[in-house]
């Protein structure tokens, strides 16, 4: 991590806040599909394998749940395939740690199982070192950012703060920005080893920002619901509506924004139309 991002100061009034995964880089579908699913399904014996990786497309891509902590996405998977049938022994470690930890990561939980081992521990965190060493060495030359994005975030960073806020792996998701020279317009990177998306806006609210100054943009109901908790604004990025959104962003909702119009009537009829696309697959 480069120093500008580790003494990150307050520079502008406003703040933009941008996730990574689905939002800014088109590479959400492809890590669920290829990495995500499968390699949950190998590390847990599923059988039937096609119900579980449709499942596991709708918990992650297609629902209300989407872009929730890989670790929360997996047990409500692996819950949902003992209620099918599956034999997947005891998952119970598994299931209070992702209910109730404070930090879900790969560091976390490699600590619990130091202190407290349990196979369904282990496998999960064989699984998630899995995911991270493909998405690391596999997606080289497929991974990119959404049309408009590196033009939108170059005319952002003109007029704001911009902070990277992801849950996905640090190291992923700094190479995918350096590979396609995003990182020039960012001032601040929160990744999953700096906690949760809340918590990242309210460290970066710390530093001086006004709640009404800053802005969440995301894909997914996590990164709302992180915005909320904080009273910062959200911008939602439809999927398969990508390009759009960011033109909207750019030309529409950042004056807005930045106008003082946008808490109220013009945010609400955003988050309408962000939960009416998700609640066609619930």
């Amino acid at each position: 991590m480069t120093e500008k991002f580790e003494n990150f100061e307050k520079q502008r009034d406003f703040l933009v806040c941008v996730d990574s995964d689905g939002c800014a880089m088109d590479t959400m579908d492809i890590k669920h599909e290829r990495f995500f699913g499968p390699f949950s399904a190998d590390v847990f014996g599923i059988k039937d394998r096609e119900t579980y990786l449709e499942d596991w497309n709708r918990i992650n891509l297609f629902s209300s749940t989407r872009g929730v902590n890989r670790f929360k996405a997996l047990v409500m998977a692996l819950l949902n395939a003992q209620n099918r049938g599956e034999d997947l022994g005891d998952i119970t470690a598994l299931k209070n740690w992702a209910e109730t930890a404070s930090s879900l990561s790969n560091d976390a939980l490699e600590q619990l199982i130091a202190d407290s081992p349990s196979e369904d521990l282990e496998k999960t965190y064989d699984w998630s070192k899995r995911v991270n060493h493909a998405i690391e060495t596999e997606l080289v030359g497929e991974d990119r950012p959404f049309e408009g994005v590196k033009k939108g975030l170059a005319h952002i960073t003109q007029l704001t703060d911009v902070a990277i806020v992801s849950s996905a792996n640090k190291e992923a998701v700094e190479s995918e920005w350096i590979r396609h020279d995003l990182l020039d317009s960012v001032d601040a990177f929160y990744a999953q080893d700096r906690g949760s998306k809340a918590e990242a806006i309210a460290d970066l609210l710390t530093k001086g920002y006004d709640t009404k100054h800053v802005l969440m943009v995301g894909d997914a109901p996590g990164d709302e619901a992180a915005a909320d908790e904080n009273g910062v604004y959200y911008y939602p990025i439809l999927f398969r509506k990508e390009k759009e959104s960011w033109d909207r962003l750019v030309n529409e909702a950042l004056p807005k924004f930045m106008n003082g119009e946008y808490a109220g009537e013009y945010q609400e009829s955003l988050k309408k139309e962000f939960h009416d696309l998700l609640s066609k697959y619930d």
